[in-house]
């Protein structure tokens, strides 16, 4: 089947500005009904999360969807049941929570790096789903999405991150081990859906060969996952400001210092 043609940016960016639109409606719904929702965005490096995560969050506030990106554990993180630093940093009423990577860390990287152990990883497998079902029993809303970006397109972007000044932060040694045990990647992966795709907390699998089209389709699902309404706003109207006591705000700021105007 022919790949298809790279969506242009005026047409992305007319669908983007509509979907986000739909999201500004669906923070208010979220907030007024004191909605709990995660979304787990998990794939490859270079899958395109980054820039998803990006384009959901352009145009909310920060206060109800939260980014969490966690780092590598520490070593009180490591002395916890697995669970619980992701647990802690799950929604309170009116939050959507946005997890750059999840608990599913342990289904890839920390197996095939070998950070935990084969028991580990079987564990994890067998109890997932239980959790998981008990997330949901207690009414958060769980949205999982994987990105499946395929060998060639993954090498393009690595090599654009060596030779770009503005991304070689992305690439990490890491990165680069993830991209020689490509097939070890996918077998986890496999086995990961295997377990964890159940009825009550689907994975859903998104192409990000082309990383608009994808974004687009990432936001339209998540927005088709839950039942959001418009909320209705009073309109605003401003004030006028007081006039007692004028006060001459340019005046007094003379002599201060000021950024020097470069451009």
């Amino acid at each position: 089947m022919p790949k298809e043609q790279k969506l242009k940016r005026k047409a992305y960016e007319k669908e983007l500005q509509k979907l986000q639109v739909e999201l500004c409606h669906l923070q208010a719904w979220v907030k007024a009904k004191g909605e709990r929702i995660i979304v787990v965005l998990e794939g490859r490096d270079a899958a395109g999360k980054g820039g998803t995560i990006k384009a959901i969050t352009a145009r909310v506030s920060p206060r109800v969807f939260r980014i969490e990106a966690l780092p590598a554990p520490s070593d009180r993180d490591n002395g916890q049941m697995y669970m619980q630093r992701y647990i802690q940093r799950f929604p309170t009423a009116g939050e959507i929570v946005i997890f750059d990577r999840s608990w599913y860390n342990r289904a890839g990287v920390e197996h095939v790096m070998g950070f935990c152990t084969p028991a580990q990883h079987k564990r994890f497998l067998e109890l997932c789903p239980g959790v998981e079902q008990y997330v949901i029993e207690d009414g958060i809303r769980l949205i999982k999405i994987w990105l499946e970006v395929g060998q060639e397109e993954q090498e393009r972007r690595f090599h654009a991150r060596i030779n770009d000044p503005l991304r070689q932060w992305k690439l990490s040694p890491m990165d680069l081990e993830s991209f020689e045990r490509w097939y070890d990647f996918s077998r986890a992966r496999d086995v990961m859906l295997e377990q964890t795709d159940t009825e009550q907390a689907p994975w859903h699998i998104v192409d990000s060969d082309n990383k608009r089209r994808a974004r687009l389709n990432i936001i339209a699902h998540i927005l088709s996952q839950i039942p959001y309404e418009r909320i209705e706003h009073t309109k605003v109207k401003l004030p006028e400001r007081r006039s007692k006591r004028k006060y001459d705000d340019r005046a007094v700021l003379e002599g201060r210092r000021f950024v020097a105007e470069q451009f």
